[in-house]
């Protein structure tokens, strides 16, 4: 791959990672704490490929300066010209395909896609298992949960302090065959190591759910339900369910 090639691809993968830090994409991909460093890798690919494009502008004026130069007439050049000429390596612009794509159509955040794909291979998240304590859960007619501690404390809360208590979860539709899922990912770095919980609905208003579609859903939990042999997904039966934009950030930590 030629120089120029080169430092325009890292000028441009540079730049689209300050891009997805800047106006918020880069929550599809990564936890909030990641950003400080996406902004700085951005900003030092930019700059890398700036410099070296100075240099590089640089030593080829001074080339042509002492080309100018050469007493040796007509072998000096023909030599200079036959060092110059090179076959561009064409299929290495290929590689400006995944950063064209990131400034113009940024990959979407995981959805119910990658819920079903790991359904049974992938049962608990690190939260779930490093679960041991539940502080009791405030007073109020309507307690709003994460959907990652609402499993949890489904699952291993002896106490039982979800039981008979009207929750509020939001989420995205995912379907396991005939089991409506609310679900959301659990990330621990970023999405290549996400995995999900989820919970089945009952009763009415399922109807015409799609999959990735955002809710926010009130009821309770069916106590008895999160077991392995339920993919430790606990049974919630509704109270209400009304869809809800899709949040800027999709992942719980």
């Amino acid at each position: 791959m030629r120089r120029e090639t080169q430092n325009i691809l890292l000028i441009l993968l540079g730049g689209a990672l300050l891009k997805i830090s800047l106006n918020g994409d880069y929550l599809r991909y990564v936890k909030p704490a990641q950003q400080p460093w996406i902004i700085a890798g951005g900003a030092i690919m930019v700059l890398l490929g700036v410099v070296a494009i100075g240099r590089d502008l640089v030593a080829a004026r001074r080339t042509a300066a002492d080309t100018a130069a050469d007493t040796d007439g007509v072998d000096g050049a023909d030599e200079h010209a036959h060092e110059g000429h090179q076959h561009p390596a064409r299929s290495a612009w290929l590689l400006m395909v995944p950063v064209l794509a990131v400034f113009l159509v940024a990959p979407p955040a995981l959805g119910s896609d990658s819920v079903t794909r790991t359904q049974g291979r992938t049962p608990q998240s690190s939260a779930l298992r490093d679960a041991q304590l539940f502080p009791a859960l405030p007073e109020q007619a309507v307690v709003p949960l994460p959907v990652s501690e609402f499993v949890t404390r489904a699952g291993w809360d002896s106490s039982g302090s979800l039981n008979g208590r009207t929750v509020s979860l939001s989420g995205f539709v995912a379907r396991d065959g005939a089991n409506v899922l609310l679900a959301r990912l659990v990330i621990g770095c970023c999405a290549a190591d996400a995995n999900p919980v989820t919970v089945r609905l009952l009763g009415p208003g399922t109807e015409g759910l799609k999959p990735d579609a955002w809710i926010e859903v009130t009821g309770v939990v069916v106590p008895g339900t999160t077991t392995r042999e339920t993919n430790y997904t606990p049974d919630f039966t509704l109270a209400s369910v009304r869809p809800v934009p899709a949040p800027k950030d999709p992942y719980e930590y």
